[in-house]
């Protein structure tokens, strides 16, 4: 297949070309897209050195499939110019998320309703796809009334600028106001704030987990809450889950319904103080779960513990699985 991915030289962009050349897709065209201040400079993919082209060259070419991860607005003007030209894109930002015409995809979960039509199809949020991957299993055994979430989510989740923010601080420099991604300092802090304020208090990012984890799960019942954190963990993003379930349940059967769960591992061994931490999730696909207990204060509630690298699973591995899925099942071209 022709492949392009839109926003190639930034943060996500660079972990999609490592997820590619790992899962080894069978790409006869790669396509590098950025926007104008990258056209024209060099990037390697597979060893070979490709051109950077801008997104009008790119609908021009009129390749089987683009990745992007270039923003929501650039999303909204170019993915439905790719669309008409035949292109199926899929798309990281929250542009088509809640699009009720638009599939919200985790691939283990339900990509079993794409068909060829869907042109436009979106990758769910970071901290989203973590949470639904290893509570998909469960909400079927047990129906979910409700969910309680606080996530510790890595500075990397905000980008490049984030990054550097965060690295002066560490070397001891004062960045200027227009150099920080943040309202305060990252290193060594943790703010209560994970992008903008709403009209009811709550951040966008933790209306994400309230209407995503919705759309995905197909269920507009279940009751959701959320707090999300930023953290000063260099990759990585954490949560802390409340479940309250429709029925009993026994935990062995619990865990046994993680440990099945496609993508899902279960690190639960508290003897031998073994558990998910983001330090060792990054680099990996997997959606890592453990402090599994119950809530002794509800009856048929559960506490768990879910970490997985954001880059990863959270954006370019579950965008690629995406376009792997459309392959193998003949559903572009």
């Amino acid at each position: 297949m022709r492949l392009a991915v839109v926003g190639v030289t930034g943060l996500v962009g660079t972990v999609m070309n490592q997820v590619l050349e790992e899962m080894n897709l069978p790409i006869s065209e790669y396509i590098p897209v950025a926007s104008e201040k990258s056209v024209g400079k060099k990037i390697k993919y597979k060893d070979k050195e490709y051109t950077i082209i801008g997104l009008q060259d790119a609908v021009d070419a009129a390749p089987d499939v683009a990745i992007f991860s270039a923003g929501g607005s650039v999303s909204l003007e170019w993915a439905p110019k790719f669309a008409a030209v035949g292109t199926t894109v899929v798309d990281n930002s929250s542009a088509w998320r809640m699009d009720p015409n638009k599939v919200l995809c985790v691939p283990e979960i339900n990509a079993d309703i794409l068909t060829k039509e869907d042109k436009i199809i979106a990758n769910p949020n970071c901290s989203t796809i973590q949470m639904v991957l290893a509570l998909s299993r469960l909400h079927k055994r047990y129906g979910i009334n409700r969910l309680v979430i606080s996530t510790y989510q890595s500075f990397t989740g905000t980008g490049a600028k984030a990054v550097a923010q965060y690295e002066a601080e560490r070397d001891g420099k004062s960045p200027e106001k227009s150099e920080m991604a943040y309202h305060y300092q990252i290193f060594e802090n943790c703010i209560p704030q994970c992008d903008v304020f709403l009209d009811n208090g709550y951040t966008k990012e933790e209306m994400k987990l309230v209407n995503e984890t919705k759309k995905i799960l197909r269920d507009n019942n279940i009751a959701v809450t959320a707090t999300a954190v930023r953290v000063p963990v260099n990759g990585g993003h954490s949560e802390s889950i409340n479940v309250e379930f429709a029925q009993a349940f026994e935990l062995n059967d619990v865990i046994s319904e993680l440990a099945q769960t496609p993508g899902v591992v279960v690190q639960n061994d508290i003897a031998a103080f073994e558990y998910p931490m983001p330090l060792y999730s990054r680099h990996k696909n997997e959606v890592f779960v453990g402090r599994i207990r119950r809530d002794e204060s509800k009856a048929n509630a559960l506490n768990l513990w879910v970490v997985a690298d954001n880059l990863r699973k959270g954006a370019a591995t579950n965008a690629v699985q995406i376009v792997k899925y459309l392959h193998d099942n003949q559903l572009i071209g």
